[in-house]
């Protein structure tokens, strides 16, 4: 096992090349176009820390685009707080999935993934999967070049850490597909690898961490994982 540690400075660096994701998902457009099609099953997109929904509209378009009945969550930027923020994101997925009928599939965003993880590990009856994208599935902030920030707000990185690692005895009992990349420099992308959940599926593609969202390899993975039944 290869132990997490936080993203190098060059990676750190590199993330200043995102901008180049854009044109490369509109070149791979045609392909987009081919992808499975859904039939209407519901999608809940959880953004990543201090982003809104804005950051995850073009996914939920595309995703919207496929068929799937998609929405974003309700509660504007994701300020970080996950033990505030996670009771709310249950009450939304459990009122998706009472109107929808069916499990709801989770896709989160850096910490939103952390936030869909939870709220799957305590709602597997209302989850069809979880698929993330650059999350710290391990050790919290720990491994991340914002652990300096939560530590200068006076939080224990160590004991956050060592909260996740509790919440791992219990299993979740869903799908997991953990997307990951050595170029995210925000993330370091071996906390991003999920070793603990049975049903995980680790995949890694080329992108920098603010470019998981518009990486056509992750929305072909997308397309591919909510087509499965």
């Amino acid at each position: 096992m290869i132990e997490p540690k936080p993203p190098t400075i060059m990676a750190m660096a590199g993330e200043s090349l995102t901008p180049l994701e854009l044109p490369r998902l509109l070149a791979s457009s045609p392909a987009l176009a081919l992808q499975a099609r859904g039939t209407g099953e519901p999608v809940l997109v959880l953004p990543g820390l201090g982003a809104s929904n804005t950051s995850t509209a073009p996914m939920r378009r595309y995703l919207s685009w496929l068929g799937y009945d998609v929405h974003g969550w309700r509660l504007g930027q994701n300020n970080g707080d996950v033990a505030g923020l996670l009771p709310l994101v249950v009450e939304q997925l459990n009122e998706f999935y009472e109107d929808s009928g069916t499990p709801v599939n989770l896709v989160g965003w850096s910490l939103g993934g952390v936030l869909a993880r939870e709220a799957a590990r305590d709602n597997p009856g209302s989850v069809r999967q979880v698929v993330t994208m650059g999350s710290p599935v391990v050790g919290g902030p720990k491994y991340t070049s914002l652990g300096r920030i939560y530590a200068q707000r006076g939080q224990d990185v160590d004991a956050i850490a060592a909260t996740v690692a509790e919440r791992e005895n219990t299993p979740i009992r869903v799908p997991v597909t953990s997307i990951y990349s050595k170029r995210d420099g925000i993330v370091g992308w071996q906390a991003s690898i999920d070793r603990l959940t049975k049903e995980a599926d680790n995949i890694e593609v080329c992108a920098t961490h603010f470019g998981l969202g518009f990486s056509p390899a992750v929305y072909k993975i997308l397309a591919r994982k909510l087509a499965q039944s």
